[in-house]
């Protein structure tokens, strides 16, 4: 057993041995499947701290035969496959962790260099009598020796874009990289030799001219994972155990925690659950993460349309974002929807597929985003802000005319002319009105099921100001009496639906006329019956 060839299970026993270990082993069922087939090209990208690294180390762990792992594996899921013993340290292994060789490789720069050299001088210890030749080329060694001993090689590699993503590594490093890569993996004489390509990082393949560089790969990403999803991240029915396990209140957890939805799983950040499951603290546990550094400029990019975007979903919207025109060029923005897809990609947004849209997906990335907001000091956020305080204040107070007065700005300043009449636009702009109430309530659930049909907005503050503010029921009516709206919240009961655990209801009616141009508020509390 080597370093780079066919490792042994050390590093995959890490993980085992920790207090909190998910089972994550389902997915070598998948790649099972798909060993020596043309979709055994995979790129699993997904966020720090979302489990790459341990997936890496599991997949080498159970293919690698440099190792015996029958043991370690036993009672995990992949255990009761059929097909578990066939598989199992049966295969030459490559594993490479880019981000650790830069620092041995003496920089981005001789990284190439360092993996070639070191990967074919383990080889020649594998195979010394195959190994005889002098080679400075990887793909010419593997091809080699797979045509003298009909062996097959598994490739795993870890960080793989990890010099795609510094802005120190200069274009000239990344295109020979790449070129690397390439040479690794595409073309007919890599079939020979690979048995199964598996990739990990943050990014999706790169795009040149809008052509997969390695277009053979399939990829599972934050846009879209696939028969991946489950293997992202932790999803729910794991929390909900783990929440069992360490006594911890689920429907919290999910709020501050939950988010990201990959086809029909609601997928959690395992970093964010486990640091929560250990310590008990409910907090953001975000920017720990080195990711964080890049938020800041990131957010602050002049595109037009970017900083009253990331508002908006500060404040609980949804943007619509066209993700393919995003080069997967960490260095080369381009445009606003560039930025939504990178911080897509870097977790610090949820995508939702039916409607191309970017949004907030928690409460932890909500605190992680309006605290790099805030940082910056951007007069639209300062403006938004105290409107928005006043606005929160007023309602609070049940100050009628001046919540109208406030929705009446603010829809006046923040929507343009040719969408003003516009309901949806009405709609955002009850989201951006009540921005500042995030640091007391979490995000707006919009059309929540209540009573007997959907409320537009409810609110639901946070446990620690559940004594000192209210839930807040909102009803918008378009061209009609805010009357109206109070009215539809009472008969239709759609405060019943939080009515167990929540204590004091303010009902907010809100309606817009489209000729006149006017709002008007009417704020009722909510009284139970019985």
């Amino acid at each position: 057993m080597g370093r780079f060839v066919n490792p042994d299970h050390s590093a995959f026993q890490v993980a085992l041995n920790s207090e909190i270990y998910v089972d994550k082993t389902g997915l070598l069922n998948y790649t099972n499947r798909v060993l020596d087939t043309l979709d055994g090209y995979i790129c699993n990208s997904r966020p720090r701290r979302f489990g790459k690294s341990i997936t890496a180390n599991m997949l080498t762990a159970y293919y690698s035969r440099g190792c015996d792992s029958e043991a370690m594996f036993s009672g995990l899921e992949i255990s009761s496959a059929p097909d578990f013993r066939k598989h199992l340290n049966q295969y030459d292994v490559i594993h490479l962790d880019i981000q650790w060789c830069i620092n041995p490789a003496g920089g981005p720069e001789q990284v190439i260099r360092y993996i070639t050299e070191k990967t074919i001088e383990e080889l020649k210890i594998c195979y010394p009598e195959e190994m005889k030749e002098e080679m400075n080329s990887l793909p010419e060694a593997l091809s080699r020796l797979s045509s003298v001993t009909g062996s097959k090689f598994i490739i795993i590699i870890d960080e793989w874009d990890v010099l795609l993503r510094d802005k120190a590594v200069s274009q000239n490093v990344q295109e020979k990289y790449i070129d690397f890569l390439r040479g690794l993996f595409k073309g007919s004489e890599p079939m020979k030799y690979i048995r199964l390509a598996y990739l990990t990082g943050i990014l999706p393949i790169k795009k040149e001219k809008t052509q997969s560089a390695l277009n053979n790969f399939d990829e599972f990403t934050m846009l879209g994972a696939g028969r991946l999803a489950p293997y992202i991240g932790f999803i729910e029915s794991e929390v909900r155990q783990l929440c069992e396990t360490y006594d911890q209140d689920f429907e919290r957890v999910r709020k501050w925690y939950d988010g990201y939805h990959l086809g029909v799983y609601h997928v959690y950040n395992p970093r964010a659950v486990v640091s929560l499951m250990l310590r008990g603290e409910f907090r953001s546990y975000w920017s720990e993460t080195a990711s964080y550094e890049t938020v800041v400029p990131l957010i602050n990019m002049n595109y037009d349309g970017l900083r009253t975007a990331i508002i908006e979903m500060l404040a609980g919207a949804k943007t619509e974002v066209h993700t393919s025109v995003f080069q997967n060029d960490a260095q080369n923005m381009q445009s606003k929807d560039d930025v939504l897809t990178y911080l897509i990609h870097l977790g610090y947004l949820g995508y939702d597929q039916d409607r191309k849209a970017a949004f907030v997906p928690n409460e932890e990335l909500r605190q992680e985003l309006t605290t790099a907001v805030r940082s910056k000091k951007w007069n639209e956020m300062i403006a938004f802000w105290q409107e928005s305080e006043a606005l929160l204040n007023a309602t609070l107070d049940m100050e009628e005319t001046a919540v109208a007065e406030g929705l009446e700005k603010l829809h006046m300043d923040y929507v343009s002319a040719i969408a003003y009449n516009n309901e949806n636009s009405f709609s955002s702009v009850l989201a951006i009105a009540y921005l500042s109430a995030m640091q007391y309530y979490f995000k707006p659930v919009r059309e929540l099921p209540a009573g007997r049909g959907f409320a537009d907005f409810v609110f639901i503050p946070k446990p620690e100001y559940r004594e000192d503010y209210p839930a807040l029921v909102v009803e918008l009516k378009w061209n009609q009496n805010a009357n109206t709206a109070i009215k539809q919240i009472q008969d239709k009961k759609y405060p019943d639906s939080i009515q167990n655990y929540m204590g004091n209801i303010l009902l907010v009616g809100i309606s817009y006329d489209k000729k006149s141009k006017k709002h008007q508020c009417r704020i009722r509390r909510w009284a139970a019956e019985g």
